[in-house]
This record gives C-alpha cells, sequence and structure tokens, in this order.
C-alpha cells in the first residue's frame, strides 16, 4: 500500500536543523518535497532544492514554515540561507487551489491572504504534542544559559518565571528540582494554585518591581511587553533577564541596557540547544497533521 502523502508536493521554506529531519520523514513517506534556504548538501536524497520561495511555492498543496515564523516584513527564519527568504504575496498566491499552509505563529499579513486565496493556514506552536514536548528543550536551554551568564549555582538561587504556560511549568520543574527558590508570577488564579502545589512561591503582575529587586535570574515566557521601563528601573543591578517568548519578547531591552542590566532575547531554543530531539518532534507530528487536513478533502487520501 502506497504511503499517504505519495506524490504530495510539499514545499518547505527556510527553518534549520529541525526542518532538515522533517524534509527526510517526508521524503521517506514517498512525498515530492521541495526545499529552499538550505545548501544541496544539507538536504536528504529524494528532496529538490530550488533557489526561491516562489519557485518552491509554485502549484505546492502544503506549505510549512518554520515555528518561529516570519517577521512582519515577511521575511522567513532560515539560518543556513545566504541571503533573505521573503514570503510575498505573489509567491504564496501561486500554492495549489485549497493548498495547507503550516506555521508556527502567522502575522495578519498571512492571515489576509489566506482568506484572499483560500488556502487554509494552521498555526501549530500552540499544540499540546509540539508546544509541551518543545518545552523541555527550552527549560534546559534557558537554564544553561543562566548557568553561563551568572557567576553562581542554580543551588540556591532565586529565580522568578513570569508566564505559567506550558514552557513555564516545565522551568519551574526543573528550576526546583535543582534546588532554587522559585516565584512564579501570573493571573490566572488555577496557574497560581498549581505553583502553589509544585512548590513554588506565587506572585500577581503588581508585584513585579519587588520580584525584580530580589531575584537573581528572571525568565519571562508572556509574548507582550510585561518588563517595562517603569518595572526594570526597581531591578537588583545583578539580575539577569533571559526572555523566551516569541520576538520580540516581552522586555524593554533599550531600558534594560540604560539601567545597565544583562537581557537575552533567547527565542527558539529548541532548534538551538536539542535540534535533533525538536525535529523528532515535528517529523511525528507535522505529516499526520498534513494527512488529517488533506484527507477532509481526498477521500482517496484517507483510505490510503
Amino acid at each position: 500500500m502506497s504511503s499517504p502523502l505519495s506524490g504530495i508536493k510539499i514545499a518547505v521554506l527556510g527553518g534549520d536543523d529541525r526542518e532538515l529531519i522533517l524534509v527526510s520523514e517526508l521524503v521517506r513517506m514517498s512525498a515530492t518535497v521541495v526545499v529552499v534556504g538550505f545548501p544541496r548538501e544539507k538536504i536528504v536524497h529524494g528532496a529538490f532544492a530550488v533557489n526561491t520561495v516562489e519557485e518552491a511555492c509554485k502549484d505546492a498543496e502544503v506549505v510549512i514554515l518554520p515555528l518561529p515564523g516570519t517577521t512582519s516584513e515577511g521575511t522567513i527564519r532560515a539560518v543556513y540561507a545566504e541571503e533573505n527568504l521573503i514570503l510575498t504575496e505573489r509567491s504564496i498566491s501561486s500554492i495549489s487551489k485549497n493548498a495547507l499552509v503550516i506555521i508556527g505563529s502567522a502575522r495578519p499579513f498571512l492571515k489576509e491572504w489566506s482568506e484572499k486565496y483560500g488556502f487554509h493556514l494552521m498555526e501549530v506552536i500552540d499544540l499540546d504534542e509540539i508546544a509541551i514536548l518543545n518545552s523541555i528543550p527550552t527549560a534546559e536551554g534557558a537554564i544553561q544559559i543562566a548557568m553561563q551568564e551568572t557567576s553562581t549555582t542554580i543551588h540556591g538561587s532565586r529565580s522568578s518565571i513570569i508566564g505559567f504556560g506550558r514552557v513555564g511549568i516545565t522551568l519551574a520543574r526543573t528550576l526546583k528540582a535543582l534546588g532554587s527558590d522559585v516565584t512564579v508570577v501570573a493571573r490566572n488564579e488555577g496557574q497560581l494554585a498549581r505553583a502553589y502545589e509544585m512548590g513554588c512561591r506565587r506572585a500577581g503582575f503588581h508585584d513585579l518591581r519587588e520580584i525584580m529587586n530580589s531575584t537573581n535570574v528572571v525568565y519571562n515566557t508572556v509574548p507582550y511587553m510585561v518588563l517595562d521601563k517603569d518595572i526594570i528601573r526597581y531591578a537588583n543591578p545583578d539580575v539577569l533577564i533571559i526572555d523566551l517568548a516569541t520576538q520580540p519578547g516581552g522586555t524593554d531591552f533599550a531600558a534594560a541596557n540604560n539601567f545597565g542590566l544583562k537581557a537575552i532575547l533567547a527565542p527558539g531554543l529548541p532548534g538551538k540547544v536539542a535540534p535533533a530531539f525538536a525535529g523528532k518532534i515535528l517529523a511525528d507530528v507535522i505529516p499526520r497533521l498534513i494527512i488529517n487536513e488533506l484527507s477532509c478533502y481526498d477521500e482517496n487520501l484517507l483510505l490510503a
């Protein structure tokens, strides 16, 4: 029996080592895979390397963009590309009718194009099966940064986590296991109750000034401005801020610099610190999402 993806044209636009593992799996499943943003020698035999986004998108039935998505100008994250890859309206208009476009989080312009050209847009950054597993290398990578950028141990340190979603929970559990005194800052009472159950201190956003003054390392996971100038001015001068939120993060980095604070924006850690693990997640999940979605349009694909 043939693979459900046999003959399906899939365009993979940019990315990092995670996408290379995904490409290998798609080729194994007999999809017609066209890749842009990688040198030919990096790509598994059986995939086709092209030079432009427009060439990759032409007649594609599935388009896969990196989890970090694009900038507001359409620049695609592509760590191996020699030149910027730009997702343009012209390129996206050339994909097949009823095509599926998969991305971590979509900018407004891509949502507008989805309505204009009738393709299905799937945002996967918040899927539990991806986000929970990705929280593991994110937490480990954040702690690695803290160990490199401070002169003290995690054990006995005072850590604060802003936001208590998937990453925040995994990070808190790991920091607690290493002996850190952890404070969780959140608005949701249920999340604060969970933090208490895990042995963490609890705080609200109105406590941030005091927290910034008494903490060694602050980990932000909230993707909007929470550590603004009025909060940062009260910070302990030796505090380290590690912002894990999607760019541009939730920290006023200019203000942090003006106050002489060390603040690091660190999105996309899974692809940097554990690309094999993170790539395996994509290879396990993305093909199944494609098959499920395309089967809605093609009964034969479902039967396969």
